[in-house]
């Protein structure tokens, strides 16, 4: 029997009077990597950020288990697009992943031993004990995306929500990552990731989401991604992204 950790329920947002999430209905199964997919301005950042409650809902609903969204966000992480972060900022490894414990703290924002232990085993687990104290700046692609992954897994989260996780990185980082998102599902996390590369789409996740503001397929990434699909989604004019 499958358990679905995610309900897309006729979503709709709409940015003053232009859609840009039409009638969205889906379920992501529990432990699950899901690619959210389709052509810019489709709708795949707001598809995360209304997860998280960023953007209203027009109509419909999105529902964690049994629970409304906003009643379970320390279940939930977000890892934004590379370009949202200021990688100038003077802040260490160590500094970014303790961001993690913050919404665990109380008023006096004081590290617990629990807190402690959460930042040492996400620091861990993602390999960055060599670095800790270095500058992020001072980073490659795949090391800044690794400690920003190890922020959300201090969180103690167990839902990750991934805007383009596989931006600007190497074939090396990229396949690194997918490495590490196979063993989080296996140990019972669950993973929707904007991903622009189709063929990893098809190859490395369970799932596809293919939008086009609306939902033009969903089910298991080789069916959903199928050439008629893309086409449908991407128009045969335009350039489809691919590592081919």
């Amino acid at each position: 029997m499958n358990h679905f950790i995610l309900r897309f329920r006729n979503v709709s947002v709409n940015f003053g009077h232009r859609p840009a999430l039409v009638s969205i209905k889906a379920r992501i199964p529990c432990n699950s990597l899901t690619a959210v997919v389709g052509p810019n301005g489709a709708g795949k950042t707001t598809l995360l950020r209304s997860v998280l409650g960023w953007h209203p809902l027009s109509s419909g609903e999105i529902r964690i288990g049994d629970s409304h969204a906003h009643h379970a966000l320390p279940r939930l992480a977000y890892l934004p697009q590379r370009a949202e972060i200021d990688w100038d900022f003077p802040i260490s490894v160590r500094e970014v992943v303790e961001q993690g414990r913050y919404p665990h703290l109380g008023p006096f924002r004081r590290f617990s031993s629990t807190d402690r232990d959460a930042v040492e085993s996400a620091i861990m687990e993602m390999g960055l004990e060599p670095i800790v104290d270095r500058q992020i700046r001072r980073l490659s692609g795949g090391q800044q995306q690794r400690v920003f992954l190890a922020r959300a897994l201090a969180q103690g989260a167990d839902i990750f929500l991934l805007d383009e996780p596989f931006s600007n990185l190497d074939m090396r980082a990229t396949e690194d990552l997918l490495s590490r998102f196979q063993k989080w599902k296996d140990q019972g996390r669950t993973l929707l990731a904007v991903v622009h590369d189709l063929d990893q789409a098809r190859r490395s996740f369970d799932q596809a989401m293919l939008l086009k503001t609306h939902l033009v397929a969903f089910g298991e990434a080789h069916e959903t991604l199928s050439e008629a699909n893309i086409q449908s989604a991407y128009g045969e004019s335009q350039a489809v992204p691919s590592m081919a």
